[in-house]
């Protein structure tokens, strides 16, 4: 039976990888390099900055900034370029609402640093669903690993099996399902033909389509 839900943040509680992108492509700007959207980035999304500045930035760069420095520049940029037009996913928030009022505890299980965490629920309005939340600077090994979703549901004081993912990324998929949780996928950042081999319990393009009572049944199967 369903006792917790956990939330990625990006692609999921908002629908901000453009916006990630739009960062990368203002970091490549500033250090004169060439970012190209797709198949450069798309492979990275769910992991944590220590990939992805590493995979993306010249290693002369990084030795010179910084992962930690290069990281937190672009993040900067990122909630900079995201504040005047960030809004939750489609149907989050009567999601939330429903899980709350069934006594479901929900956690954020993110890649992202805690600022970025903080700045999504605050500006999106949802700070007081979340019992616990979980960043990629608090764990060691980020996705596809699952050590983030199964912080979150030791924090959560349940087992992996009481708990429902809410993921987009293919590497949050296969963390969830490495976690023995059930997981949901949304198509915000792969389609539904990306997401089928890794298998997901349900695929949905966002929040409108999913209730408590599609959420329960996946423990009837």
């Amino acid at each position: 039976m369903v006792k917790g839900v956990i939330f990625d943040m990006d692609g999921v509680l908002v629908n901000n990888m453009s916006v990630h992108f739009q960062a990368f492509a203002a970091m490549a700007e500033r250090y004169h390099l060439t970012a190209d959207e797709g198949a450069d980035f798309t492979h990275l999304n769910g992991r944590g900055n220590d990939d992805i500045i590493c995979a993306l930035f010249p290693p002369e760069i990084v030795a010179a900034k910084g992962v930690e420095a290069l990281a937190a520049e672009k993040e900067a940029l990122y909630r900079e370029i995201y504040a005047p037009t960030i809004a939750p996913t489609k149907g989050l928030t009567t999601l939330l609402s429903e899980l709350k009022e069934a006594g479901i505890r929900c956690a954020v299980g993110s890649s992202g640093p805690k600022l970025n965490v903080e700045f999504v629920l605050e500006k999106c309005h949802i700070e007081p669903y979340f019992d616990v939340r979980i960043s990629g600077d608090m764990v060691t090994r980020c996705k596809p690993d699952p050590e983030i979703f199964l912080t979150a549901a030791q924090k959560l004081g349940l087992s992996p099996s009481e708990c429902l993912v809410f993921e987009d990324a293919i590497a949050g998929v296969t963390a969830a399902r490495a976690a023995g949780m059930k997981v949901i996928a949304l198509t915000s950042t792969h389609t539904r033909e990306q997401l089928l081999p890794h298998s997901p319990n349900i695929i949905a393009e966002d929040f409108t389509t999913i209730d408590l009572g599609i959420i329960r049944s996946l423990w009837s199967k």
